[in-house]
């Protein structure tokens, strides 16, 4: 092999997002971003400031509960356009939330005419952990 080779990451669509999973990587529109938490002083040090947004984003095909930290919160405007990349699907009280840890990234894209499905909100659709004794 002369030359690395760079394999492009497949895009999916958030309908087919699954609980616990992770590595995801999709285009999505900013809905809504309500700002939750703001600690630390803005004229202080960066490691003491921590921002928390929930946003509501998604695609043609559904909706999803994504949460922004920090840096991440500026990108997620509505109706902007967003490069999720190696992101993860979390439960936190029963329902789906996608977060990017430090392996992931948040990318601002070119303004797409997405249209997106707000009928199915994946945030709303509520799991319940079975355990299976084999």
């Amino acid at each position: 092999m002369a030359e690395a080779e760079v394999r492009k990451s497949a895009l999916i669509k958030v309908h087919q997002l699954r609980p616990g999973t992770s590595g995801h990587n999709l285009v999505v529109k900013v809905v809504s971003s309500k700002k939750l938490v703001q600690k630390g002083r803005s004229d202080g040090p960066q490691i003491r400031q921590v921002r928390i947004a929930e946003c509501l984003v998604g695609d043609e095909t559904g909706m999803i509960v994504f949460t922004a930290r920090n840096d991440q919160v500026d990108i997620m405007k509505p109706d902007a356009t967003v490069i999720l990349r190696n992101v993860k699907v979390d439960m936190y009280k029963g329902s789906m939330r996608l977060v990017v840890d430090r392996w992931g990234r948040v990318e601002p894209s070119e303004p797409l005419d997405l249209p997106v499905k707000t009928d199915s909100n994946l945030s709303l659709l509520e799991f319940e952990m079975i355990n299976v004794v084999e």
